[in-house]
């Protein structure tokens, strides 16, 4: 085993085209941002984690420039000098710098798991106790483009083998107008391919009361966070409602977030983002109270690049818990491939990379291509 000493973290900006604008209920995107952390040892290993949010700073309050000032500045130092092996330690430090900001210190942990896993020869799975699995189940996220072409979409898609589940989202357009469009796309897939709906917490209460149940009528399978997150109360009022699975996705950032939701019975499934957990070591502590309250764990996104995707990836093949499939697409809605080996989709799933560490190689000129400036 090489000297585990950090020496030197980095962090780098890309900019990375899309296929298609991807949208959300208040934004939308052609290019998604990353930050690229690189931990490097004294050993001469180096381990990448991926600070990455979904379309921007809407979402959770941070940014890809936010989290590249937090690390540099504040992170960093808590690093430089430990083992990359001291990861326990090492977060519980960063915590006593840095309130909140999980999607940085997601960043330093996958860097941390992946620098050690590495230094080892080993995968980062290993480290999480063993792969149980060697792929996992992935939804695809549809665009907004009118429903003719989306139902073309993912028949072809189905036809293809590449996806059998598909999730589509609400809230930026009005509500009934909405509403007619995703019936129609569930009942043209009806019989050949699941859909689900994400609403992006855009939604009141009555707004929900009268929509989410059409939905569920019209053969849409999973309503995901139609209300705001902090109203754990009114998504468990429909939850209550309505006889498919309820998910919370932006209720549940925290291990506290977590419990609240078992304690009021909120959801029957948790969008598990190691991004917005934190890391992998937060992510296992959500997934632990989910299995004791007997709430399914869904593998989200965050849209990460190949390198948050394969950290996700290790995480569900190791974590019995992420037992309602996952949304790991990210990188396939990139238009530019940042590996050198791409991750494996095929007959609706995503195979678990195989090597050291996360499993992957980033091609430097790519990540050269599209840093910015």
């Amino acid at each position: 085993m090489t000297d585990l000493s950090i020496v030197s973290v980095e962090t780098t900006i890309l900019d990375v085209p899309l296929v298609r604008p991807h949208k959300f209920a208040t934004t939308s995107m052609t290019a998604q941002p990353l930050l690229l952390v690189a931990v490097e040892t004294a050993g001469g290993v180096t381990g990448h984690g991926e600070g990455v949010v979904p379309g921007g700073p809407w979402w959770g309050g941070e940014s890809v420039e936010t989290m590249q000032a937090i690390i540099e500045k504040y992170i960093a130092p808590v690093l430089l000098g430990r083992r990359v092996d001291e990861i326990t330690g090492i977060m519980s430090d960063i915590e006593r710098v840095v309130a909140n900001a999980r999607f940085a210190k997601a960043a330093v942990d996958v860097a941390l798991h992946d620098a050690w896993a590495r230094s080892l020869g080993v995968p980062v799975h290993t480290l999480l106790g063993g792969a149980f699995r060697k792929s996992v189940d992935v939804t695809w996220a549809l665009g907004a483009a009118p429903a003719e072409e989306i139902i073309e979409e993912a028949l072809g898609l189905v036809e293809s083998k590449r996806h059998f589940s598909f999730k589509l989202k609400m809230g930026a357009l009005d509500p009934a107008v909405d509403t007619a469009r995703v019936v129609r796309i569930a009942q043209a897939l009806e019989g050949k391919a699941g859909v689900r709906i994400d609403v992006n917490a855009r939604w009141d209460r009555l707004t929900a009361l009268k929509y989410v149940p059409r939905l569920v009528d019209g053969g849409v399978e999973l309503i995901e966070q139609p209300t705001p997150g902090e109203q754990l109360e009114v998504l468990a009022e429909l939850n209550r409602l309505v006889p498919v699975p309820v998910m919370a996705d932006e209720s549940v950032q925290t291990p506290h977030d977590a419990l609240e939701v078992a304690r009021r019975g909120a959801a029957d499934v948790i969008a598990l983002k190691t991004t917005k957990c934190g890391g992998l070591a937060k992510s296992r502590e959500v997934v632990a109270i989910a299995k004791a309250a007997g709430i399914a764990c869904h593998g989200a996104t965050s849209i990460e690049g190949p390198i948050g995707t394969a950290a996700s990836i290790q995480f569900a093949c190791a974590e019995p818990g992420i037992n309602f499939g996952t949304e790991l697409f990210g990188p396939l809605l990139f238009s530019e491939e940042l590996l050198q080996e791409p991750l494996r989709y095929a007959d609706g799933q995503v195979s678990l990379p195989e090597g050291p560490g996360l499993g992957v190689e980033l091609n430097m000129d790519a990540v050269k291509t599209w840093t910015r400036n």
